[in-house]
């Protein structure tokens, strides 16, 4: 067994704020998908539009998936201002006055090629991707508040690979534009806000070493989910090249 992951938290003194902040930032720094070889590839040039375009229709479930999550938290909290605060997150994905994330997500894959009905069909995704993104939706219904706001929080790190992926497909891909890239424009100034009340949040109430320790598992889980989603593509869209059953491939016609 794991020596760190048999010690008793509850006999522990808890983490300086600082030390603590600095133990959820250490988990970006190791496991955060900018790592990924298919990313990578992605912001690098180095994949063929039918291999974004599997990227772009799997990475619509986890986007959709996002309010799912935040309302079902939100049906949990009894804190009114933490609700005010956490449904602006719905807000962005799904839109209120203004376009939301989700439908700018929806730009990109109507410019790789897919209908907006197969798309949000979610029928062509890779079986791993569904799973995956339920396994973070129940996640977050099913762990503490604490944990749950800290499974959130690897939106730290998500500025950085926004940059890197607008850069990157924009000098790499001419099947992309500024419209096309719209999403992750949004997200440069959405994630820094999210992330840092986020983090204030769960520094104020994680109280213990083992409400600490919990948390900072729970941005390790996060890590995972993300993880999981570009092993199944680069599995199936990259080498070996495996496309299970269902799943989109490239060529189907009625997409």
């Amino acid at each position: 067994m794991n020596e760190i992951a048999s010690i008793d938290w509850r006999n522990v003194a808890p983490l300086s704020p600082d030390d603590f902040e600095a133990a959820i930032r250490a988990v970006g720094a190791e496991r955060y998908h900018d790592k990924h070889v298919f990313h990578q590839l992605l912001h690098g040039g180095k994949l063929n539009r039918d291999q974004v375009a599997a990227w772009a229709l799997n990475r619509y479930c986890y986007q959709e998936a996002v309010p799912r999550k935040d309302a079902a938290f939100m049906s949990r909290v009894h804190d009114r201002e933490l609700r005010r605060e956490w449904i602006h997150r719905i807000h962005d994905h799904d839109g209120l006055d203004e376009t939301g994330g989700i439908e700018r997500w929806l730009v990109l894959t109507d410019a790789l090629g897919f209908s907006r009905g197969y798309v949000q069909s979610r029928r062509g995704a890779l079986p791993a991707t569904k799973f995956a993104v339920e396994a973070y939706v129940r996640f977050v219904v099913e762990q503490p508040l604490v944990v749950a706001v800290a499974s959130s929080l690897t939106e730290l790190f998500a500025p950085a690979i926004h940059r890197e992926r607008i850069s990157g497909m924009l000098e790499s891909y001419d099947f992309v534009d500024d419209h096309v890239m719209a999403y992750f424009k949004r997200r440069l100034s959405q994630a820094p806000r999210d992330s840092e009340f986020a983090l204030a949040y769960v520094k104020n109430n994680a109280r213990t070493r083992a409400e600490q320790e919990a948390c900072v598992a729970a941005v390790q889980f996060k890590c995972n989910v993300l993880w999981a989603q570009l092993d199944a593509l680069h599995h199936a869209y990259v080498t070996p090249g495996l496309i299970p059953p269902g799943a989109w491939r490239p060529g189907d016609a009625n997409v």
